[in-house]
């Protein structure tokens, strides 16, 4: 990402906030989140609100926005109930199916749950969240307890912009995302090298409690770094976040572009109705056509 996106995306800022932000965001290790006691220290600084810190860093959450398709950027700024605040944005993958977007309210809450938060009390987004959004927050908060903020507007309740819901408890399901736990998955001991097992954990990882395939991604850039990404289900289906573009949310908020990526693996459970093989390999004929998905199954432990 160019530094002066970053630089112009801060700059409702005071100078002492916006450098402190600036130094956070360009640390190698930055992960799309930002501490609950830089939290604090800039609200403090700023003498704002949360909620008001949290609008006015969507111009930042912006700069992570790929979407070659619309051209149309989204931001939005989740809070965990740890108190951290997580940035996502919409992707979008030319030449394939719009079903293969991520929506920025999609974004945040992965980058959330990828972070093992408790759970999400609120999120801010640059427009009001369209029904798959709605729908994919419900998953997530089946209370519909997240409040929900836009620039302009009073914050409500997601039970208010969906009510008489669909989710986990139609189809009988109480063990929900949040907060995040993991399955028992194994691979055979010779699958043992670095990204294998990244892959391997983030499946751990995943939320598949309709089909039980659980799943997950690691991709390895020639930067030498590790971004994975983990199934997150819906009740619904159709707004079910694949591990791949989870994955793919790492590496924009680290600050890195597709055409670092070098490596590719999917781990996903054995037995399963589904499988994400072929979605994932016609989305990495759009951003790394020259990455060979490499797949392994695992199962179950006894």
């Amino acid at each position: 990402m160019k530094e002066n996106a970053l630089d112009t995306a801060l700059l409702k800022f005071s100078e002492k906030s916006r450098q402190r932000l600036l130094r956070l965001l360009k640390e190698p290790g930055f992960s799309g989140y930002i501490p609950s006691t830089e939290v604090k220290a800039v609200c403090d600084g700023e003498a704002k609100s949360i909620d008001a810190l949290m609008i006015e860093l969507l111009p930042l959450a912006r700069t992570y926005s790929r979407p070659p398709i619309s051209n149309y950027y989204v931001g939005a700024v989740a809070r965990g109930t740890s108190g951290k605040l997580y940035v996502g944005a919409n992707i979008e993958f030319p030449g394939h199916s719009l079903g293969f977007s991520v929506h920025g309210e999609q974004s945040a809450l992965s980058n959330a749950y990828m972070h093992s938060d408790g759970g999400v009390s609120s999120i801010a987004v640059t427009a009001a969240p369209c029904g798959h959004c709605r729908q994919f927050m419900n998953e997530l908060s089946p209370d519909g307890d997240i409040q929900v903020l836009v620039d302009g507007k009073p914050s409500v309740k997601l039970s208010s912009l969906l009510p008489s819901a669909f989710g986990p408890k139609d189809l009988g399901v109480t063990n929900v995302a949040f907060p995040v736990k993991e399955v028992d998955l194994i691979l055979p001991k010779e699958a043992s090298d670095a990204l294998v097992l990244a892959a391997l954990a983030a499946a751990r990882k995943s939320y598949a409690p309709y089909t039980k395939a659980y799943s997950g991604v690691a991709i390895g850039t020639r930067l030498g770094r590790t971004y994975k990404g983990a199934y997150i289900e819906n009740a619904a289906y159709n707004p079910s976040l694949p591990p791949l573009q989870t994955a793919l949310v790492a590496l924009i908020t680290a600050g890195e572009s597709y055409s670092t990526i070098s490596e590719v693996v999917l781990v996903e459970a054995s037995g399963a109705p589904i499988s994400q093989k072929s979605a994932a390999e016609a989305v990495l004929g759009a951003i790394a056509p020259a990455v060979k998905l490499r797949v392994l199954t695992a199962t179950m432990k006894a």
